[in-house]
């Protein structure tokens, strides 16, 4: 599946949480920066990177600025890994 490779913008991702099809969201470390992945199934399926138009992998300088986007997009929980 193509989507899994390349990882969802923040458009899909809005309208996934809009349908209510997101089962899990984790935030992680990638060097200095933060990310965001989500998983739809349950614990066998893959996470999906949410990416940015020009990077793979969209990340925010700060865990707060990764929360204010979660807030956003109305989230109502996420997991963080350090």
């Amino acid at each position: 599946m193509q989507l899994i490779a390349k990882g969802l913008q923040e458009e899909t991702l809005r309208a996934m949480l809009e349908a209510g099809v997101v089962r899990e969201v984790l935030v992680s470390r990638h060097d200095d920066k933060w990310g965001l992945a989500i998983r739809l199934g349950g614990a066998g399926s893959r996470w999906l990177p949410v990416r940015s138009r020009r990077e793979a992998l969209r990340t925010w300088a700060s865990l707060t600025a990764v929360g204010r986007f979660a807030e956003s997009l109305g989230m109502k929980n996420f997991s963080v890994e350090l």
